[in-house]
């Protein structure tokens, strides 16, 4: 619900702007001129294709005046002031702005920092190779007489390497690692630390061509031919993959980190005021923008200031839904009774009546926790309970023994016994029984007394005259 009434407040949002001969004042409100251009921004997007509940323009005035005095309230309540509000929107407003302070060629550069680093850290160490393996595995658990098989066997095919048996071809017959085996034992390159450490130390020791005797590792035993070696990757076959790693790890953020500092370095400001400055440059040459941002910034004030008057206060206000519901209890009607109790089943036909009797005189919502601290309050649970307030079709139980439908009632294993407790009722007897639909009223008549207030508290003046020119002119 939250998520979607900071939409709607996103939607409705707009920006002012400096008048211009060709953008005229529209209406003033709180005595803030809203010009031309800002309502009609607001009129289009909330009107385009695909829109629904479409408005006329004489329609939309009266949805755009009270979203814009709910602002007005926002920042007369000083919302705008507070650091969780500051805080939300410099993120958003530096999703917008920081991206303007890098460019291509900021990024090229972290691009081969980030391969020199790379290149040096992998050709110290060694370089990279290619090797091919056989591999015949030997578990974890495996018995000793598995494992000294397993020994006499890649002996056996080391001998038949040495006596001229291709390598290739043996590792497509024999070898555990079938991924490789398909291309005869050939593995893709690598580089220290990426393999097991004893295969990694037989591999690094082989010159090209040159093959190894049997080496254990701990997944089993292994014969290695070296294909190839060689220094790191060239720039150009791996750039596409470290912009790639620049992206996913978040390092555009660290290369404007890093060109703020230095231009606030330079300039002897704060990283924080070079985006406000850039903020202020971009929104001056770039009207979409300028909405964008502004939409975001009234939308959150409107949103905060929508929850604390109407929607999370209805959704808390017991006191006030239980009087809303006895003034408007007429409203709330069911097209068939409803049973509000509980369908449950027992081990013990004893606590048939025990549940009854524990129940009796309590509160509707305070069944599950009697009943959980009086029956299943250890390890062994004695009943099974489906609380509720239930139509037909609900729960084949209740529909047998309440509304005598002629139903098959599945029975519970360990818990034979069934029962049922509660009233049928016509209609709804508290808001609880309709909680959901009560919420949604009050929070449109908490709406609808809100914004009549605010119509009397603030001034609004519409120049019908400017009104009728809109997206004509």
């Amino acid at each position: 619900m939250r998520k979607i009434l900071f939409a709607a407040c996103l939607l409705m949002a707009a920006t002012a702007g400096a008048q211009t001969q060709d953008d005229p004042v529209i209406m003033t409100i709180n005595g803030q001129p809203v010009l031309r251009s800002e309502f009609e921004y607001s009129y289009n997007k909330n009107n385009s294709e695909g829109v629904i509940d479409k408005k006329n323009v004489e329609e939309y005035v009266d949805l755009f005046v009270n979203y814009k005095l709910k602002v007005e309230a926002a920042k007369a309540a000083h919302l705008d002031t507070l650091s969780s509000f500051k805080e939300e929107f410099k993120t958003y407003r530096d999703q917008q702005i920081r991206p303007a302070f890098i460019e291509d060629a900021d990024v090229e550069a972290e691009a081969q920092r980030i391969y020199a680093e790379t290149k040096h850290r992998i050709d110290s160490m060694g370089g990279m190779v290619k090797p091919a393996h056989i591999l015949l595995m030997v578990g974890q658990r495996a018995s000793q007489e598995e494992a000294d098989a397993a020994k006499v066997r890649i002996d056996s095919v080391y001998q038949a390497l040495k006596a001229g048996a291709d390598f290739a071809e043996l590792a497509k017959k024999v070898s555990d690692d079938k991924n490789s085996a398909r291309d005869g034992g050939e593995l893709p390159w690598i580089t220290k630390g990426q393999t097991l450490p004893d295969f990694e130390k037989a591999a690094y020791a082989l010159e090209v061509g040159q093959m190894s005797e049997p080496v254990q590792s701990q997944v089993g035993w292994h014969i290695i031919k070296m294909i190839d070696k060689g220094s790191f990757y060239p720039y150009d076959s791996v750039h596409a993959d470290i912009l790639r790693f620049i992206d996913q790890r978040g390092l555009r953020e660290s290369i404007v980190d890093r060109k703020l500092a230095e231009l606030a370095k330079a300039e002897d400001t704060t990283p924080e005021a070079l985006v406000e400055n850039k903020m202020n440059e971009m929104v001056a040459q770039d009207n979409d923008l300028k909405y964008l941002i502004q939409e975001y910034h009234d939308g959150l004030l409107a949103f905060e200031i929508g929850n604390q008057r109407v929607w999370d206060k209805a959704a808390k206000d017991e006191a006030g839904l239980a009087r809303f519901f006895k003034q408007n209890q007429k409203k709330y009607k069911w097209d068939e009774p409803r049973y509000k109790g509980m369908a449950y089943h027992v081990k013990d036909k004893a606590d048939v009546k025990a549940v009854q009797k524990a129940v009796k005189g309590l509160p509707f919502d305070q069944w599950a926790d009697k009943l959980r601290t009086t029956f299943n309050n250890d390890s062994l649970l004695r009943i099974r309970v489906e609380k509720g307030i239930f139509k037909k079709g609900d729960n084949a139980l209740i529909d047998r023994e309440v509304f005598k439908k002629d139903t098959t009632v599945k029975a519970l294993d360990k818990f034979p016994i069934d029962a049922v407790y509660g009233k049928k009722l016509k209609a709804p007897e508290s808001y609880q029984d309709v909680r959901g639909q009560v919420v949604v009223d009050y929070q449109e008549y908490l709406e609808k007394a809100w914004v009549e207030e605010l119509r009397r508290q603030y001034a609004v003046k519409v120049d019908e005259t400017v009104l009728k020119t809109v997206n004509k002119h």
